[in-house]
């Protein structure tokens, strides 16, 4: 089988490199990739948000996986398509599930998946109103695509009102407010061909910049998987209640979703909450889920991409867990340095680095992004993989490069929980 990846970054990355690890994979190349992904897949020049010039690119592969969510958006997975070509990713109408908030509230109250209460805004007496009419926490969200860093969650009700009116300076903006959900974070990824809904492992993020769940969103510093804390059967309620509804009434409005379906939920008092979907694998996630996956990838990619996911055998995954830790460029989330050399030395076993923000400039590897390197490590417990991960960590050099110190350390201290359902 040939496989053509699209994208960039670190998901890519790992998407290589899994589907390297894969015997029916016979030959595989990543557009445009990054100065890692050459390491596995041959590079080959693309731009990524252009359907025509990656439907070209993608004669002669048997399978195209697209990574990022602005070319699904952009409509690149319906070009591939169009010219025959298995594709592993969504349609921009069905890709308005992550594109547009108020879209996705429209297919959530529609298909009575639980979510926040929320206010779709146009103006900005419109977002003040709807925030009055709220207590902190105040959440506000930027409609469209905004790589993880559109959302403001503050006690400060000037702050949120301020976000909001920058959101809507954008031209077309609208701006998401809703309430608040308590509870732990978890990321839950789907695959789905459209009809069949197979869930892979729940994992978490960490959003925040700093230890602690302090600073600014970013589009995630780090991720482990499994969750020990995560309640027996959340996994199959959730596919229940929430994915397979999600997928039902995609189909049942014209705009069928084939690819990866992403669940951000909030584990609350009142029961698993949908916070958001993307249409595509989440980075750094991804790092973690795909290190722990036995089943060979391509096969349950081209499944999904066919039709063809309820014939496909059970998912079998590793024992153990996974932590990746993100190393971020110096000034990131903001404007990031980048230029840097990046090195990498010996690694301990068990630990990969996937690369993200870097670039070749002659036989240097250098910074070009926010998110610079993810360091996966796999254990036979979360603690293991941990500790693994964060010596791996002292194998990267990286000038003003950081990362956060606490990646999944509650996990294994034992300090999450989820709120007791009301009523039980």
């Amino acid at each position: 089988m040939k496989v053509l990846v699209v994208g960039t970054g670190a998901r890519e990355h790992a998407l290589a490199l899994a589907l390297s690890r894969d015997p029916a994979v016979t030959s595989l190349a990543v557009a445009p990739g990054n100065a890692g992904t050459v390491q596995v897949a041959e590079a080959l020049p693309v731009d990524p948000l252009d359907p025509t010039a990656v439907a070209s690119l993608a004669r002669g592969f048997d399978l195209v996986v697209v990574g990022p969510e602005a070319p699904l958006v952009a409509g690149v997975a319906d070009a591939v398509r169009a010219a025959g070509i298995p594709v592993f990713g969504p349609s921009a109408p069905a890709a308005q599930i992550e594109g547009s908030k108020t879209f996705a509230k429209q297919v959530m109250a529609a298909a009575g998946v639980p979510t926040a209460a929320a206010d779709t805004c146009h103006t900005a007496d419109e977002a003040v109103a709807a925030l009055s009419a709220r207590v902190p926490p105040y959440v506000v969200k930027a409609d469209g695509l905004a790589a993880g860093k559109g959302v403001l969650v503050t006690e400060d009700l000037l702050a949120a009102e301020v976000f909001a009116r920058d959101a809507l300076a954008t031209a077309g903006a609208r701006v998401v407010i809703e309430d608040f959900l308590d509870g732990p974070e978890v990321s839950l990824f789907a695959v789905t061909d459209g009809t069949t809904v197979r869930p892979l492992l729940p994992a978490q993020d960490h959003k925040r910049v700093g230890d602690d769940d302090t600073g600014p969103n970013t589009g995630g510093m780090g991720a482990y998987a499994p969750l020990p804390w995560l309640p027996a059967g959340t996994v199959e309620d959730v596919t229940a209640s929430v994915l397979q509804p999600v997928i039902d009434e995609m189909s049942r409005r014209g705009t069928p979703f084939s690819g990866l379906l992403y669940a951000g939920l909030a584990m609350t008092s009142r029961g698993p909450q949908v916070v958001e979907f993307n249409c595509r694998f989440g980075d750094p996630e991804t790092q973690s889920v795909l290190a722990l996956l036995d089943t060979p990838l391509a096969g349950l990619l081209l499944a999904c991409a066919t039709g063809q996911l309820a014939n496909h055998p059970p998912l079998q995954w590793k024992p153990g867990a996974s932590v990746t830790v993100v190393v971020a460029a110096e000034n990131y989330p903001g404007t990031p340095v980048a230029g840097d050399d990046v090195v990498v030395g010996d690694l301990p076993d068990g630990v990969a680095v996937l690369h993200a923000g870097t670039a070749l400039d002659d036989d240097r590897v250098v910074s070009s992004g926010g998110r610079v390197l993810s360091v996966t490590a796999t254990g036979l417990s979360l603690a293991d993989a941990r500790d693994r991960a964060y010596l791996g960590l002292e194998a990267v050099t990286l000038r003003g490069g950081f990362w956060r110190s606490d990646i999944a350390a509650k996990a294994v201290r034992g300090e999450i929980s989820v709120p007791t359902q009301e009523g039980s």
